[in-house]
């Protein structure tokens, strides 16, 4: 078995695993079953989920940022340091996003009320409107990816995705 994707083999991971078994069996690779499908995923999902993005100009994590304000509720505001932390990027990272959105009209950056030293960051009307058009595409090419797994399916790989990223999440 070669290991490559291929229309009889969709599962290259699986003939990683044999070959990993037939030049050395002493080792376990059972794992790569899962974090090799968890890694092989998530770039193919990637590539699924990113065209409607990328059709409106929005460069990788720009709409998380969108995303996250969306989701903060009403006024849509947060600092640049919470935006930062929910979208599990530097500070560095989060501003050179907010200045992109920024130039588009998307978000305003305003000097904190409570923190002079801090900024907050606000959606826009334009924002607002297209993270909501975008959100609807985005969770409908979600529930397209997972329709090969029933209901239950997906609350038990949820429910186990959940155990497993608790289990290596850093706590701070």
């Amino acid at each position: 078995m070669t290991g490559r994707e291929t229309p009889e083999n969709p599962d290259p991971v699986a003939g990683y695993v044999q070959q990993w078994a037939a030049v050395r069996p002493d080792l376990d690779a059972g794992p790569l079953l899962v974090l090799g499908r968890i890694s092989r995923l998530n770039a193919l999902v990637d590539g699924l989920l990113r065209p409607p993005f990328a059709a409106e100009g929005l460069a990788n994590g720009d709409f998380d940022l969108l995303a996250a304000l969306r989701r903060s509720g009403e006024p849509y505001t947060l600092s640049s340091t919470t935006l930062a932390q929910r979208m599990l990027v530097s500070n560095g990272a989060a501003t050179k996003r907010i200045d992109r959105l920024e130039a588009r009209g998307f978000v305003t950056r305003s000097v904190s009320p409570t923190d002079g030293r801090g900024r907050d960051i606000r959606l826009t009307a334009a924002g607002l409107e297209l993270t909501d058009r975008l959100i609807t595409q985005h969770f409908d090419n979600e529930r397209a990816i997972l329709a090969a797994l029933s209901t239950e399916e997906r609350e038990r790989l949820g429910e186990l995705l959940g155990k497993l990223l608790a289990a290596v999440e850093p706590t701070d």
